[in-house]
């Protein structure tokens, strides 16, 4: 767990203990959870989010290039008859 042994963790623990004392422990443990558990649906999300098909940019894009074509289409025809 993030490179943390058990020695580690009875030293952040105690520390916790003696910073907010035991009765606001387990409350402050619920926030900190709540929290990371918060980042990890943000995360998950944004991974969503970029693995989203690009499908309809595609659309888009072949419908924008016909409009060009026919535009072009359109300045070609005007340029010969005149």
């Amino acid at each position: 767990m993030f490179g943390l042994g058990v020695p580690e963790l009875v030293v952040i623990a105690g520390v916790a203990t003696l910073v907010f004392g035991p009765k606001k422990l387990p409350e402050v443990g619920r926030s900190i959870g709540k929290t990371f558990n918060s980042f990890q649906q943000a995360a998950k999300e944004f991974e969503t989010e970029l693995k989203k098909d690009p499908e309809p940019f595609e659309e888009l894009q072949l419908t924008i290039n016909e409009t060009v074509e026919q535009e072009n289409e359109d300045i070609k025809s005007r340029q010969v008859s005149l």
